[in-house]
Order: structure tokens, then sequence, then C-alpha cells
């Protein structure tokens, strides 16, 4: 076992949960999540002597690599199941039931939206910061920030609107 093993196994335990998290709420996927996670971790290991902000470099390599494989053609086809219409089951949590209509409104955005308000709002990044993590430039975080709030207030709305037509169960 090499001196370093033991720093980077703190690391990961440390930020294998916000690491995760972030994948997740960028992909919508547990799977793809997770496979990127391992993945960039695996990267960083053969790396770690040489990378100056570990912390920094992990959630860039994670967050490209959710954004990358989101583009990938196969993820954009559709199996005949997606189509059909899924069973709503409320939930009386108003706090669990608010974070899935956000979940769902933010699977709708464009990935590059979608991660940009992940890393600023979730992960609590600076512009620059953000900008450093995906590989762009801060007025191209600014905009897709502001694009990305718009759209996910437009739908949100669109979804209460939809909750206030819906007949009460009983």
């Amino acid at each position: 076992m090499k001196p370093d093993d033991e720093e980077f196994r703190r690391f990961v335990a440390a930020r294998m949960d916000m690491l995760r998290s972030l994948a997740y709420l960028t992909c919508g996927d547990w799977q793809v999540a997770e496979d990127a996670v391992s993945t960039c971790l695996a990267k960083l290991y053969v790396r770690w002597d040489k990378v100056n902000s570990p912390e920094r470099y992990i959630v860039r390599m994670v967050m490209r690599a959710v954004v990358d494989e989101s583009r990938r053609p196969w993820r954009r086809e559709w199996s005949a199941s997606e189509a059909l219409p899924d069973v709503v089951v409320s939930d009386q949590s108003d706090a669990v039931t608010e974070a899935i209509r956000l979940r769902h409104a933010l699977r709708q955005l464009p990935a590059g939206q979608r991660a940009v308000l992940v890393l600023r709002f979730y992960a609590d990044l600076s512009v620059e910061d953000t900008a450093a993590a995906l590989g762009r430039s801060p007025g191209t975080v600014t905009s897709q920030t502001v694009r990305g709030l718009a759209t996910l207030r437009r739908l949100l709305v669109a979804d209460d609107i939809a909750l206030v037509g819906q007949p009460e169960e009983g």
C-alpha cells in the first residue's frame, strides 16, 4: 500500500455521498451516477499525486462524465414501456412531494443547464467554481443559470396549474 492510499480513502469516504448526489441530480439515474463517480474516482486514483486540488478536479470530472453520458446516442432512445403513463402515488409529506416535483422539473432541462443549476444551488459553488468544474466561461454559467431558472420556474408553475385541475381523491 502506498503512503497516499490512506489519504485517498479518507478523501473518497468524505465525499462519496456528495459526488453521487451531484451526479444523480444532474442525470436523474442512480446507475449512471454510480458509474460516473466510480469511473472518475478510478481515474483520480491514478493521478492522485499529480492533482493539486482533488475536490475541484473530481467534481469537474464527475459533472463532465454525467453530461457526456447524457449526450450519447443510446441515451436518447426510449423503450416502449417508458411511453406508458406512470402511476402517481401522492405522498403525505410536503417536503418529499416538493423534492419530487423539483427533481422532475430539473430532469426536463437540457443537460448543461441542469449541471449548472445543480452545481450552483445544490453544491453551492460560485459562478467561477462552476465554470471551472464544467470547463465553461463564467458568462456561459451565468446565462445558463438565468435560462435554467426561468425554465424551471415555468415548468413548476405549469405543474401547479395541472395539479389544481386534478380532482382530489377521496
